[in-house]
């Protein structure tokens, strides 16, 4: 039983062996087959690859010959055009090679024909100049003979022609002078004066109300104390920039502005009132005080330089400096006795070139030095002196004309008149404040003033009288010849003026004049 189970067992391992040796004999065949199909695929993969290779070579190569035939032909082409370009070139500059021959011989028989006219002229000259010797020669010669028989020589006899014709100038223009003096009186010369001014003065029509200088303003507990907070910043920034002083009354609800300058007074009125119309500039004038009071005055400054390009345009004559015309619009911030100072320009500017144009003199002429007469009082509150002199020199300064510079210093009598423009720019200013409504002024104040002047000139040693004339802008005081010598009258002109200004109240400049006089009177019988 035994045996044959061992027997089955081998048998089966035999047989197992048996088959594994068959199935492995063919699997080896089919590798082998495997292999032989995938070497003969490979092959057949490798010629195929290299009949696209040399497919591909082909059309490459027969791509790159028609790009560079292309190229070629593109060169070729190119080549030919530059030749083409060459050729036209060379044709060019032979044709210029040739004009500039061309013109190169005329520019030679041009420079042969000057040089035989530069020796043609040089002979002239000097055939020229030796006939002028001679001449000169000759005519030393009739001067000498002349000179001798004369018995004085020419230099003596021209200067004693010069004097003779200077002497009957001067002759004709005293007898002008005397005919004009003794005739200055007639009834004839008052009435053409006037009525020339009439013409002017019913020629010119405006209406404008009087103005006040506004010291005073009522702005409110509020604004006064905006003015105060932070050490008063604001405050100081705005007497900084105007140039005067705020003073804050004691219930601390209005302001005074203490100062000459009116165009300081005009920039604080509108900054304070900018920040009562408008709260939300509190702020910014908080934030940095000297910027918003700076900005405020530059507004202002551009509106016065407007007024003065204005006042020029509509009197139809040339600006004048820069300066100049930021003087004249200055102007409009200035008042006399309630007149606008800008307006009284205009206007006597107006009634002066009317009057020039019934003269036939320029018209032009006379408005300018009437429109620049008052700039001066646009410096008075800085510079010390009359506004007519200061307005002189600053026209002499910056270039104008000595007509109207003198126009300018003389309308007031503070220099000699030396044209009849400056006649003009007195009758016309003199007009124009004189007129009904211009100018206002109380008589009380005004006698009240006069009286003062008087008053205070004859309260000294050895005045025989005293009188305020021009409105009171000059006190004239006479003293006594043996009384008052030479030095104690300059001291008391001083002294007259320094208690005029600190006893009195008054606009612009009082002129003070003290008058010695030697008098010898004697009787013939």
């Amino acid at each position: 039983m035994i045996v044959a189970l061992v027997a089955g067992l081998v048998i089966a391992v035999l047989t197992a062996v048996l088959s594994a040796r068959a199935a492995r004999a063919e699997a080896s065949r089919e590798a082998r087959r495997a292999i032989d199909q995938a070497r003969g695929e490979s092959a057949a993969a490798v010629k195929a690859a290299e009949l696209e290779a040399a497919a591909q070579r082909k059309a490459i190569e027969t791509v790159a010959r028609t790009e560079a035939l292309q190229i070629r032909t593109t060169a070729d082409d190119a080549l030919a055009a530059q030749e083409a370009e060459l050729e036209r070139r060379a044709e060019q500059l032979a044709r210029r090679e040739a004009e500039i021959g061309s013109q190169q011989d005329a520019i030679a028989l041009h420079e042969e024909q000057l040089d035989v006219a530069q020796r043609d002229v040089q002979s002239r000259r000097d055939r020229a100049q030796g006939i002028e010797r001679d001449a000169q020669k000759k005519l030393d010669a009739a001067r000498s003979e002349l000179e001798g028989r004369a018995g004085t020589s020419g230099a003596e006899l021209i200067a004693r022609l010069g004097k003779s014709w200077l002497d009957d100038a001067r002759a004709r223009a005293a007898a002008q002078v005397r005919a004009i003096d003794q005739t200055a009186a007639d009834p004839a010369h008052e009435r053409e004066a006037q009525r020339v001014m009439e013409i002017a003065a019913t020629r010119y029509h405006h209406h404008y109300l009087t103005e006040r200088a506004q010291n005073n303003l009522r702005v409110g507990p509020e604004i006064v104390a905006i003015l105060l907070d932070h050490n008063a910043a604001m405050h100081k920034a705005l007497e900084t920039v105007s140039g005067l002083q705020l003073l804050v009354n004691d219930d601390k609800d209005a302001i005074r502005l203490d100062g000459l300058d009116g165009v300081g007074k005009e920039m604080v009125r509108r900054a304070i009132g900018k920040l009562i119309k408008k709260p939300e500039s509190i702020d910014e004038a908080r934030k940095d005080p000297d910027a918003w009071s700076t900005k405020a005055r530059e507004h202002l400054n551009q509106e016065i330089r407007a007024l003065g390009k204005r006042a020029f345009q509509i009197l139809g004559i040339q600006k004048a400096h820069p300066e100049i015309v930021e003087l004249v619009g200055a102007l409009n911030y200035r008042t006399s006795y309630t007149q606008n100072q800008w307006w009284h320009a205009v206007e006597a500017s107006y009634l002066a070139g009317m009057m020039a144009a019934e003269l036939g003199l320029d018209e032009k002429l006379a408005r300018r030095a009437t429109l620049m007469h008052d700039i001066g009082k646009a410096l008075t509150h800085k510079i010390e002196g009359s506004h007519a002199v200061i307005g002189a020199d600053i026209a002499r300064r910056l270039g104008e004309p000595e007509l109207v510079a003198n126009a300018i210093g003389a309308h007031h009598a503070d220099e000699p008149c030396n044209s009849v423009y400056a006649y003009l720019v007195a009758a016309s200013d003199a007009m124009s404040g004189a007129r009904p409504g211009a100018r206002r002024e109380l008589a009380e104040g005004f006698t009240a003033k006069v009286e003062d002047l008087e008053r205070i000139g004859l309260a000294r040693r050895g005045v025989i009288d005293a009188h305020a004339v021009h409105g009171g802008r000059e006190l004239r005081v006479y003293v006594r010849e043996r009384d008052v010598d030479d030095l104690t009258v300059v001291e008391m002109s001083t002294e007259i003026a320094n208690q005029i200004a600190e006893e009195m109240t008054f606009p612009g400049q009082i002129k003070v004049t003290v008058i010695r006089a030697f008098e010898a009177t004697a009787t013939a019988n």
